[in-house]
């Protein structure tokens, strides 16, 4: 079945959200909605969009040091750092530098950084930056690895959140689950749709959806 996408009646700024409603399966949940950001990761008037409204939101009064762009998020981070760091902004981090570094999985699915890379990471001040986050595991695996590398946590944004923190750490999101209506997550061991036998309609990850 063809999914029905739909946008839903709120926006912020010029930020609006894609969504379609049915039975979804990611690594670590089941949803009953699809929430399709690819036009923010991919375009860059949308990801401007987005980064301008995050800048607005307290992220303007954190000192950031290195972005770390998971869910393809890096044409967002690049938009963000731009608009932390221009001369003239509001920011704490105006005229500073910011690094942008985007998730390495190894072959086991560990979160890794080179040692070329770890520069960016010891003794710095790292905002986890997703396009969506359900459960939480995604940014407690970033959490876990900013840790081990000697950064530390500064923040954690996204354009959706299920989820008002994640290990203790507020998230600061432009769409949360009060602008969809009956929004849910569930283990998949758990998912009330499996049980009454609704099939999965499609596989959900960071790159987008496969119709089953």
């Amino acid at each position: 079945m063809e999914l029905k996408f739909f946008k839903i009646p709120v926006c912020v700024g010029d930020v609006t959200l894609r969504v379609a409603q049915g039975h979804f399966a990611t690594r670590n949940s089941h949803t009953n909605y699809f929430i399709d950001v690819t036009n923010q990761q991919s375009c860059l008037r949308e990801a401007e969009a987005v980064a301008q409204q995050l800048a607005q939101k307290s992220l303007a009064y954190t000192m950031v040091d290195t972005i770390l762009c998971m869910d393809g998020t890096r044409v967002i981070g690049a938009c963000l750092a731009r608009q932390l760091t221009q001369g003239g902004y509001r920011s704490i981090n105006a005229g500073r530098e910011i690094y942008l570094l985007r998730e390495n999985l190894s072959s086991n699915g560990q979160l890794i950084f080179r040692d070329n890379a770890r520069f960016m990471l010891e003794g710095k001040n790292v905002l986890i930056l997703l396009a969506s986050i359900t459960t939480g595991g995604t940014v407690e695996k970033g959490m876990r690895c900013v840790r081990y590398y000697g950064g530390k946590v500064a923040g954690v944004a996204s354009i959706y959140s299920h989820l008002g923190e994640v290990g203790g750490m507020p998230v600061v999101s432009l769409f949360n689950t009060g602008d969809l209506p009956g929004y849910a997550s569930y283990s998949p061991e758990a998912c009330p749709l499996c049980r009454q036998g609704l099939e999965v309609d499609a596989v959900v990850d960071t790159y987008g959806y496969s119709k089953l």
